[in-house]
């Protein structure tokens, strides 16, 4: 068992005289030795100029043009590279010790220490242990499919305990939205029993009142004709006697007669360069020219906004805008503070409150919108502003009914302004005076 060249005179065969590391790319000299090709290469660059080229081992001349390469060598190099040898004794390790589990070379075997054990052929020991390797292998894949089977019942059993919780969560919920819309339901059905009764009470009060109406004027039409015109007046469809189709209490809005009106106008300094605006400030439309205007920090140089003229602080004030239905409008107040230049943020969260016409939709500028399906498309709407209330509403000019009003916000002193937008080549606000 004992090799016929032993594992160190091998090594040395094999180690570039130069790096002292195994042969890279060898090749051999004049005189027979071998270099890697690198490090002799190096050697002759280093050596120019100090005379004769001489072997670094035997410093024999050389010439740097006779080179060889030494295939046969460079084999022996790959194979040294994955043989084991023992340190002790540079032997190969071609034995292997089964009581200290450790490979052996052939002058191991015949130490004290290994004598009596029992020693293989490494080749031997390898295969003996794949053998037992392949014998546990078995025995954990047996082990594995076994666990696998537990683990899909286990998932199985826990998926439809799963299931079945998620029902029982999903049902639960669903009875409690059933209670609460029954009780919604129920809450709504006793509020428009409640608002029918008091229409038919104002239906009957307004009958009588009309009854006793014709009465009078069946008996003064009786009269002569110089006490007749004296109640011609009472002729003319008094406010008192028509139905009240006002906003609700929670918007209290001041009857035409009452109502006042306010006389606002557009401010030109705040117009986008795009805006039309009429000579009396009353008009706004949508120019395809930009208009040469000084960019100011009051002027809107994104959105195609202008604000009116005034600005409230207190009290409360109602305008009268002609809209139509046509392109793209928007109208509303805005505090003072709204920013003029690059994009804005319509809705109150952006200092705005406001309601729009698109594409043939109305929409309130909440945060998400807020669609509005009339059943009466505006041909003029009332603008409604509240300060100390905080309260923005719109009203269908024709009519008096509420279009939209907006939660109470907070103005906190600060001015508040009319807001007019035009978005499309269409589009034409009007102030009614």
């Amino acid at each position: 068992m004992a090799s016929s060249v032993s594992g160190l005179d091998m090594q040395e065969e094999v180690i570039c005289p130069i790096c002292l590391e195994y042969l890279t790319d060898p090749v051999s000299v004049d005189c027979g030795h071998n270099f890697c090709r690198g490090c002799v290469t190096q050697y002759c660059v280093e050596w120019a100029g100090r005379g004769s080229l001489m072997c670094p081992v035997c410093r024999s001349q050389i010439l740097t043009g006779n080179l060889r390469p030494n295939w046969q060598l460079g084999n022996l190099v790959e194979k040294m590279k994955h043989v084991a040898v023992c340190a002790r004794h540079k032997k190969t390790l071609d034995l292997f010790c089964e009581e200290d589990g450790e490979a052996v070379c052939v002058v191991c075997e015949r130490s004290p220490q290994h004598r009596s054990h029992t020693v293989l052929l490494i080749e031997e020991a390898a295969q003996k242990y794949k053998e037992k390797i392949q014998d546990n292998l078995k025995t954990l894949r047996e082990e594995r499919e076994k666990l696998l089977g537990f683990k899909v019942t286990g998932e199985g059993k826990s998926q439809e305990q799963k299931i079945v919780s998620e029902f029982q969560q999903l049902r639960q919920f669903l009875e409690e939205q059933e209670r609460l819309l029954l009780a919604q339901l129920e809450k709504l059905d006793e509020e428009m029993v409640k608002i029918q009764k008091e229409n038919v009470t104002k239906l009957s009060e307004e009958i009588s009142r009309l009854s006793e109406l014709i009465r009078e004027m069946e008996g003064k039409c009786q009269k002569p004709a110089s006490e007749f015109l004296q109640v011609r007046r009472s002729l003319k469809h008094p406010r008192s006697m028509r139905r009240d189709r006002r906003a609700p209490e929670s918007c209290p809005l001041e009857s035409s007669s009452q109502r006042s009106q306010l006389n606002v106008t557009l401010d030109p300094d705040t117009a986008h360069p795009q805006l039309v605006l009429s000579e009396d400030g009353k008009t706004v439309r949508y120019g395809c020219l930009w208009n040469k205007l000084p960019n100011t920090t009051k002027r809107f140089d994104y959105e195609r906004c202008v604000l009116g003229t005034e600005g409230f602080t207190s009290g409360r004030h109602c305008w009268e805008v002609e809209a139509g239905e046509r392109g793209g409008w928007a109208i509303g107040v805005a505090r003072e503070s709204l920013g003029r230049k690059g994009e804005i943020t319509f809705n109150p969260e952006g200092g705005i409150w406001a309601m729009e016409y698109w594409e043939g939709q109305y929409w309130a500028l909440t945060d998400p919108l807020t669609p509005l399906p009339l059943s009466r498309v505006p041909r003029r709407i009332w603008v409604y502003l509240d300060y100390k209330q905080g309260q923005v509403a719109f009203f269908n000019a024709d009519n008096e009914s509420l279009i939209f009003t907006f939660p109470p916000a907070s103005f906190a002193g600060e001015r508040i302004r009319p807001l007019f937008v035009v978005w499309e080549t269409e589009s034409q606000l009007r102030l009614c005076p």
